[in-house]
């Protein structure tokens, strides 16, 4: 009697650098793992939560006032659930919460705050297109972020006629590798497909490649959007792959396609 085999994992053997920051990135490999990769992480920004000063726990102390309150990102929002924690035994009634992305929203929606999110996609341009959010006279609104962020939401909605506050909980930096670290993640490992969900993350890429020497053109680089697929052709990187969300498995399964796409392509079956 025949013995059947197990069809082979989507990405048995595959060597996949995830450049995300802790938490998110032991999580991602974890999933790369279990579809057959070799998984390694150089997380290329990290993030620490700013100190408490008297800006911000005025702002959370009023956050009453705001009739709707916007976090960018899974970290922002979690770090504004530790403030309203401390300061708001029940959370203030009335306002209107939303996550850009469904990951953000999720961070919510766990606190027990209605969310909502973009109907598609997991942009600032996405949530932009919600209909609660297209005409806002003089409604102050509150953008929970980090330090240096970009401004298309703030910009947006005062042309809407909102009255905007930012309120940085977070900064984001590159943490520091020795040489021969950089070397054995870019150079010895040699990565054939890297995980990079923000342009931040991308530049310091690139910057390092160059100090060691690694040549980035034939890497599958994972981006968040088009904005910063753009980003690496003007770098001369033209092998990019949105996925479909930022979903771990929706990243494992695009990089899984990808990969095979790019064999099929070229003659070489690993």
């Amino acid at each position: 009697m025949a013995t059947l085999r197990p069809d082979p994992l989507p990405l048995e053997g595959r060597r996949i650098l995830i450049c995300r920051p802790q938490p998110e990135a032991d999580r991602l490999a974890t999933v790369f793992c279990d579809a057959g990769a070799d998984a390694r992480v150089l997380s290329l920004i990290d993030r620490e939560p700013l100190p408490e000063d008297p800006v911000t726990r005025t702002l959370i102390l009023g956050l009453d006032e705001f009739a709707h309150v916007i976090a960018v990102s899974p970290y922002a929002a979690s770090l504004l659930l530790d403030w309203l924690d401390t300061w708001w035994p029940q959370t203030p009634a009335g306002i209107h919460w939303y996550g850009v992305g469904a990951g953000t929203a999720a961070v919510l929606a766990s606190h027990g705050l209605n969310a909502r999110q973009p109907e598609t996609g997991h942009t600032s341009e996405d949530l932009l297109q919600l209909p609660e959010l297209a005409a806002l006279d003089h409604e102050k609104v509150l953008v929970v972020r980090g330090q240096e962020g970009r401004e298309l939401i703030p910009q947006t909605l005062e042309k809407r006629g909102a009255r905007v506050t930012t309120l940085p909980l977070y900064r984001r930096y590159c943490p520091d590798y020795d040489e021969a670290t950089l070397r054995a993640m870019l150079n010895d490992f040699a990565p054939e497909a890297i995980v990079t969900l923000s342009g931040e993350t991308l530049n310091n890429l690139i910057a390092l490649s160059e100090n060691t020497g690694h040549n980035l053109e034939d890497t599958l680089l994972v981006v968040p959007v088009e904005r910063i697929a753009e980003q690496a052709r003007l770098a001369g990187l033209r092998r990019t792959c949105i996925p479909g969300s930022l979903a771990d498995s929706t990243i494992v399964a695009a990089v899984a396609e990808q990969l095979a796409s790019l064999d099929g392509g070229s003659g070489n079956n690993k």
